[in-house]
């Protein structure tokens, strides 16, 4: 597979009086004119609020719209998403628009930890409401650290693909988490059963591995995500970069990162990482979305796969 890059989509987070910076995990809503991308911005540095922009269909360098508020305020004291909100994958089915998001909380001990929460809009994808105020998705006794940052698609029965927390390293006296991709499946997506998956295994135990997008081409499922190493990955040569793999049955993978197509720049703002992809099918196109340097810092861009 070879993406060809179209850039960056400019002037998202200059547009948004209340933030400060990021315009982090792109999450794709395909409506009838336009392509609405629910986002993660920082109204300051250790806070994360959602929001969204829509881009012109036909032309999807075009932001025709940006949202002035947060689509969801934070949780109450001592709630898994008391101190962030970050979308993930969004569903629409029977005129219901199920947000799949991951919530922050802080830890003693380590920084954070992650869980994911559910909010339904009734309305389009303008407004929502939480469907609970604790997470769809918790850790268990197999999964100690954190379940998040889903992926989720329905064909008879919900399927989701998520981070799971593996361990949290002590590098150079900082603590970093380190995660693979576990499947999870629902009746109704809101109860899920986690039975400790493993879909996208890390190579080394200092491997992170999170944010999957899956879309099926002809007759079989793919699946890009993002994965970095512990050491120096804030640009540096552990940084995240684009990973592949493919399925015929959306539960067991291959993993083949040598064609996920996507690289980082020669220079620029995807030239030290690119992460958090999200694909999209917009009539015979397909495209990926994607963030750049500093985990989203300066907003996000797209590719268009060559066919």
């Amino acid at each position: 597979m070879e993406w060809v890059k179209k850039g960056l989509i400019d002037n998202v987070v200059e547009r948004i009086l209340w933030a400060k910076s990021h315009a982090q995990v792109p999450t794709l809503l395909l409506k009838k004119d336009r392509v609405r991308v629910y986002f993660a911005t920082r109204p300051q540095s250790d806070l994360t609020l959602t929001t969204f922009c829509d881009l012109d269909i036909n032309d999807l360098s075009k932001v025709i719209y940006v949202n002035d508020k947060p689509i969801l305020d934070l949780g109450e004291p001592g709630t898994f998403d008391q101190f962030g909100i970050m979308p993930s994958s969004i569903i629409e089915k029977d005129n219901i628009i199920y947000l799949y998001y991951s919530g922050w909380s802080r830890s003693v001990g380590v920084p954070y930890n992650n869980y994911t929460g559910l909010a339904l809009s009734e309305d389009g994808g303008q407004t929502f409401h939480k469907a609970f105020k604790g997470p769809v998705l918790d850790r268990t006794k197999y999964e100690l650290f954190s379940a998040t940052s889903p992926e989720v698609h329905y064909n008879g029965i919900w399927h989701m693909w998520y981070c799971s927390g593996t361990n949290w390293h002590n590098i150079d006296g900082k603590f970093e988490h380190t995660y693979n991709i576990k499947y999870a499946f629902s009746p109704d997506g809101l109860n899920w059963q986690q039975n400790n998956q493993i879909a996208i295994a890390q190579e080394n135990p200092y491997e992170a591995i999170t944010k999957a997008t899956v879309l099926k081409i002809n007759d079989a499922w793919h699946m890009w995500y993002c994965y970095r190493g512990s050491f120096n990955f804030r640009g540096g040569d552990d940084a995240y970069k684009i990973g592949y793999a493919s399925s015929v049955d959306m539960v067991n993978w291959t993993r083949k990162d040598n064609l996920a197509g996507l690289q980082a720049s020669e220079k620029g703002w995807d030239s030290d990482m690119i992460a958090y992809p999200a694909v999209i099918r917009i009539g015979d196109d397909i495209y990926l979305f994607y963030n750049g340097n500093s985990f989203g810092k300066y907003g996000f861009g797209y590719a268009q796969l060559k066919l």
